[in-house]
């Protein structure tokens, strides 16, 4: 596994991804640091990461997995890579925390912005660390998702708007059922910000994680008996 998350993690860094990915945390960031600490002073930091993860990781997650198994299988590659001595636990592993590790960069990133708002009042150190746990489970389920969609198309385009289609639908089928709210990763995210660590919404988000991951290896595994 640490070969191909070292592998995958510098893949993101010696091309572009990794870098637009944080700058796309960055720009949304700071346009709602703009919008809320500038204009009107507001020190909670829990709406800030909120906005960033209901619009940014819109952004971030196709752009980190798209690639991830669609190129590999357009390339031709991913022959190479299953009938390797690495296990595919270990292959799904390594690039899973490869992309969680870009997620961990924004959220140390981000502290600037607690600095600054200091400088405004008191921040909330308990509640901010809470609201940054929040969006790494969230990012964390996010990106198992897009995974599993880069693992069942060579296609990364169609990989992207699948993870998209997959993260959006969510806030639109609670309206006509609540049952849907199982699977609205934000909806499991709105206590975070408060402080609040709801044992549910952590699980939740969490066995979304540890399902999509399954049902990866499982996807592969597959794949590699008929290879």
């Amino acid at each position: 596994m640490w070969s191909i998350y070292k592998k995958e993690l510098k893949t993101y860094f010696l091309s572009p991804i990794g870098y637009i990915a944080i700058g796309i945390f960055m720009i949304m960031y700071s346009i709602f640091f703009y919008l809320t600490t500038i204009t009107y002073g507001s020190v909670d930091t829990g709406n800030l990461y909120y906005a960033t993860a209901r619009y940014g990781l819109l952004l971030m997650i196709p752009l980190l997995t798209m690639r991830m198994f669609s190129e590999e299988r357009k390339s031709g590659t991913e022959q190479l890579l299953l009938t390797s001595p690495r296990s595919v636990t270990s292959i799904v592993l390594g690039k899973f925390f490869a992309a969680v590790t870009v997620i961990l960069i924004t959220l140390v990133l981000s502290i600037i912005y607690a600095v600054i708002i200091s400088f405004f009042g008191t921040v909330n150190v308990p509640t901010l660390l809470v609201t940054m746990l929040g969006f790494l489970l969230v990012a964390m389920a996010a990106i198992s998702i897009g995974m599993l969609a880069s693992s069942i198309t060579e296609n990364q385009i169609i990989a992207a708007i699948i993870t998209i289609i997959a993260l959006v639908a969510p806030w639109f089928l609670v309206d006509i059922s609540s049952i849907f709210t199982s699977i609205d990763l934000i909806d499991k995210f709105m206590k975070f910000p408060y402080g609040l660590i709801s044992i549910a919404d952590t699980v939740g988000l969490i066995s979304i994680t540890v399902m999509c991951i399954l049902i990866t290896i499982v996807l592969i595994k597959r794949r590699k008996a008929v290879k």
